[in-house]
């Protein structure tokens, strides 16, 4: 009876104006070979989050999609939002 658990990020989205990247994690926990359990978790990449400690799979998709264009438009929205 072998218990095994791993963690796969299973759905990756891009999403609004300024592409920000949402990722969910599946936890799958299995009794040899035979799933019991699934748990999720999410979470969000904007585009001047440090990038670092991602996955390669989603570095390379914020690479693509957070431009230097949509880096600057959200941090002008981030500081119109600051001066409020």
């Amino acid at each position: 009876m072998a218990l095994t658990k791993e963690q796969i990020e299973d759905k990756i989205e891009i999403v609004g104006e300024y592409k920000a990247v949402q990722v969910r994690t599946a936890t799958v926990v299995k009794e040899d070979g035979v799933e019991l359990s699934r748990s999720f978790h999410r979470h969000i990449v904007q585009p001047t989050d440090d990038i670092t400690g991602e996955s390669t799979e989603v570095q390379a998709i914020c690479n693509a999609v957070h431009t230097q264009a949509i880096k600057d438009a959200y941090q002008a929205m981030l500081d119109a939002q600051t001066e409020e």
